[in-house]
């Protein structure tokens, strides 16, 4: 018989050991601190050794969880305090970006560290510019010196595509802006940015994250004016782009342009009140009238459902511009203005295949409107058109363009010579007649104006 007790249950549970691996670290980033500095301390300002080492550090220390400390002590020379000062307990560094020289060469030397550091190791990529993003809301906390030495490594890095332009959102902080922090840094950072590239990458840079129009934000909202912002950037040195923004606010100005337009042609707004708001704009936003009128065409041509029968669309596309040529006529008092209505016309049947047919008909309407003139219509017809539907278009034009050229010979009809020899009759009757002395002056002047038309060969007046 067994006399052992035997062993009851109990609800305590079981205690398992963890895991070695699965043993959390301590976060420690002091101890981390520590051993970048030491190592940055022995390769000394030697750019190509600092990078050696950052290389071969990334096996035995944990960047992953120590990103910021890492670029903290990289760009400061050690970590950094909210607001951006440097702990006066802890150890720091000479080989950093703020104690280097303050020049561009020395910041694209010190931009490679970074471009290596983040190939060799990609995912540190998000981790550094989130580190960024926070340097720039620290400036204040940054002599003039660091903010100018930042700038321009940031300008490098954007224009090799280490970081992306959505960090330049720091900037628009309210503070940052207001004291001015923010326009003094963009002029540093936009000056190397556009060393490395060209205005039009820096633009296309900007566009992917749509701060193609946010620029002139840098500045207080009662300085945000294009005339502002040109005056302070040309100043220094940054024409380019004082010319970018100058066009970007026209672009933006021509589509609310546009938007406004559709709007009142929608709600059927009378011409008068039409184009006294397009002038305005014009002048306003110093929009030319060339332009003016294919934003108009556009508008015109956006505001009807066009029938799918091309047979059917000519029509239509008549009846819908007789009603608004008097609308397009008081934007064509230019020759330019004729010959971009006229490309208009051709690329907007070219690109709408039921309009193909439509071209000649349109262009004669907007003729006999006073839309279109004679010397206009015959430089596209020769030279100024474009290569879109140009056969097609050409031919339909043929015969209309044979008859404008011989205008000078048939435009004397039966009605016109009838008129004008009733008119010169009467010019004749007020020669002959006689003025009082009071009005000789005034018949002296008249005679000599109205001379020229009676002294025409007989041949062009008489029917």
């Amino acid at each position: 018989m067994n006399n052992q007790k035997q062993q009851k249950p109990t609800l305590s549970g079981q205690r398992f050991k963890t895991r070695k691996r699965d043993e959390k670290e301590r976060f420690d980033p002091t101890q981390f601190q520590d051993c970048i500095i030491q190592g940055l301390t022995e390769t000394g300002t030697d750019l190509e050794a600092v990078a050696k080492f950052l290389d071969a550090s990334g096996a035995k220390l944990d960047y992953r969880r120590y990103a910021e400390t890492l670029f903290d002590i990289l760009v400061a020379g050690g970590m950094l305090a909210p607001g951006g000062t440097l702990a006066d307990d802890m150890m720091r560094t000479d080989v950093c970006v703020f104690a280097a020289q303050e020049d561009l060469e020395t910041m694209q030397a010190f931009a490679q560290v970074f471009n290596k550091l983040i190939r060799r190791y990609k995912y540190l990529e998000k981790g550094f510019e989130d580190e960024v993003k926070k340097l720039l809301l620290f400036l204040k906390g940054f002599s003039e010196s660091e903010r100018n030495k930042l700038a321009m490594l940031t300008g490098v890095l954007l224009a090799n595509g280490t970081l992306n332009a959505s960090i330049l959102n720091s900037l628009y902080n309210e503070n940052l802006v207001k004291e001015g922090v923010s326009a003094a840094f963009a002029v540093k950072l936009f000056k190397s940015w556009i060393n490395e590239k060209d205005i039009n990458a820096v633009a296309a840079s900007l566009r992917k994250v749509s701060m193609d129009n946010r620029l002139m934000e840098l500045f207080p909202a009662n300085k945000q004016s294009v005339e502002h912002f040109t005056k302070y950037f040309t100043e220094a040195g940054l024409k380019e782009l004082s010319e970018y923004v100058r066009n970007q606010q026209t672009i933006g100005a021509r589509k609310e342009l546009q938007k406004e337009l559709q709007e009142q042609m929608s709600r059927g707004d009378p011409f008068k009140d039409i184009i006294l708001y397009v002038k305005e704009e014009m002048k306003k936003n110093n929009i030319p009238e060339p332009v003016v009128i294919g934003i108009i065409w556009s508008s015109v041509m956006s505001t009807v459902e066009w029938n799918k029968k091309e047979e059917l669309v000519a029509e239509q596309a008549i009846k819908h511009l007789k009603q608004y040529s008097p609308l397009l006529a008081a934007f064509t008092t230019q020759g330019q203005s004729e010959l971009t209505l006229l490309l208009k016309i051709q690329e907007y049947c070219y690109d709408n295949i039921h309009f193909m047919k439509a071209f000649q008909k349109i262009v004669v309407l907007f003729y006999k409107a006073e839309v279109l003139s004679e010397e206009p219509i015959l430089k596209w017809y020769k030279d100024a058109h474009v290569a879109k539907g140009k056969s097609v278009f050409l031919e339909q034009m043929k015969k209309f363009v044979e008859w404008l050229k011989n205008a000078e010979e048939d435009f004397l009809t039966i009605d016109f010579r009838q008129n004008l020899s009733l008119k010169l009759k009467k010019v004749t009757e007020f020669r002959n007649c006689t003025l009082s002395k009071a009005n000789r002056s005034c018949r002296y002047n008249v005679m000599s104006h109205v001379s020229w038309f009676l002294h025409l060969p007989t041949s062009l007046y008489q029917a």
